[in-house]
């Protein structure tokens, strides 16, 4: 049974939150996980912003779709492993089922549906959902001073393209080693116990299904299965590293895919809501149809389930050992330094022209002044963008 666990929390409410999640949650992992921080911090007070970040932190550092995973861990917190599973799936779902729709369409007329107008007009509410979200979890996280400054250099190390992974673990181990050199700790075992675990286990299932892999020429479902479930065992950071993973070996190695059809299958996934890896569904169908969408989701996101099964209890033991915890504050602040670069790069994409920057500015005074649901803001920018016709 999961610490702290509420019982009052039933596996319905977790269901129909993740539901519609995953329904509006446009805008890549960091929207993602700023609209779950507004819905189960602030609007339900399910967990505090303590524990929040914790969980942010210890997601971080396993592979795999950050957001899904974030899901996961409250679903667990909440209700148990029934939690762990519905909240997991449910924010899964509705994504797997658009991507599925727009699948199903390229693969008939050659071509993806119109997106773009919509897009035009989500973007930049989700800038001001990101910021906000930002703005409450920084004042929480940067606690004190050094981390604080550890949280600036992370951010500066990010604009500088150094590896995520890198940057996480820098900024956990410059936080540990200070607390070191003042209070004369020197134990650090259970932090590397700890986080190295999901990591290990993740290049235990890359060497055993490699081989597999790279075997057969035909695209048959357990081939299919065994490489999605492959890339969501190893793969960190962003779609971008999504699109050079998957191009290594559909494309290139393999040959199952060309240039375009990958981007478009990346492309679905980056304007649909829900988790930029339900790309796996879009590539399972172009290769498999229908069989293949299931296989090609199932695989690819099984190993987030397993990652966060595995260290999901240890979340609490972390913060009880003061080394660990060191750790934890560290992964915690250069994460939402990733972010903070992340939505810079939104920005630029989002605030094109005069009437994305009014709309941001609309949802800002909505969002901060009267604290609009951001479902709402999300489906009236969704609707805005339509109607003004633009993006095309």
């Amino acid at each position: 049974m999961p610490p702290n666990r509420d019982r009052s929390t039933s596996l319905w409410e977790l269901g129909l939150l993740f539901l519609k999640l995953g329904t509006i949650a446009f805008g890549g992992p960091a929207a993602h996980i700023a609209m779950m921080e507004e819905e189960v911090v602030r609007r339900r007070k399910w967990l505090s912003r303590d524990k929040f970040l914790d969980l942010l932190g210890a997601t971080n550092l396993i592979p795999g779709p950050n957001s899904t995973e974030m899901a996961i861990h409250i679903g667990y917190l909440r209700a148990g492993w029934p939690g762990l599973l519905v909240a997991g799936s449910c924010f899964i779902l509705p994504a797997a089922i658009i991507v599925f729709g727009f699948a199903w369409a390229y693969v008939r007329y050659g071509s993806l549906p119109e997106t773009a107008r919509i897009l035009y007009g989500v973007k930049p509410v989700i800038i001001v959902i990101v910021l906000q979200a930002l703005w409450a979890l920084a004042r929480t996280a940067a606690k004190t001073k050094l981390l604080g400054a550890i949280g600036l250099v992370a951010t500066v190390l990010a604009f500088l393209r150094v590896n995520e992974l890198l940057v996480l673990f820098a900024a956990g181990v410059a936080v540990v080693v200070w607390h070191t050199i003042v209070a004369g700790r020197e134990s650090r075992k259970h932090t590397r116990r700890s986080f190295f675990l999901p990591i290990s286990l993740s290049a235990i299932i890359q060497a055993t299904t490699s081989t597999v892999t790279t075997t057969g020429a035909a695209v048959g479902l357990l081939p299919l299965f065994l490489f999605f479930l492959k890339v969501g065992s190893v793969l960190f950071g962003s779609g971008y590293v999504l699109l050079a993973f998957l191009r290594g070996d559909l494309v290139e190695r393999w040959h199952w895919l060309t240039n375009a059809q990958l981007l478009d299958a990346v492309a679905v996934g980056q304007v649909t809501p829900g988790p930029v890896f339900t790309t796996a569904t879009f590539i399972g169908y172009v290769l498999a149809g229908p069989k293949g969408a299931v296989v090609a989701t199932v695989g690819i996101f099984l190993p987030a389930f397993v990652f966060v099964a595995v260290s999901g209890p240890l979340v609490p033991r972390i913060r009880r050992s003061p080394t660990a915890g060191n750790f934890l504050d560290g992964v915690i602040v250069a994460s939402l330094a990733l972010m903070v670069v992340v939505t810079y790069e939104l920005g630029k994409a989002a605030l094109v022209d005069l009437p994305t920057i009014g709309l941001a500015l609309i949802s800002a005074v909505l969002l901060f002044r009267w604290k609009v649901n951001s479902a709402w803001l999300v489906l009236g920018g969704a609707a805005l963008g339509f109607l003004m016709g633009r993006g095309g």
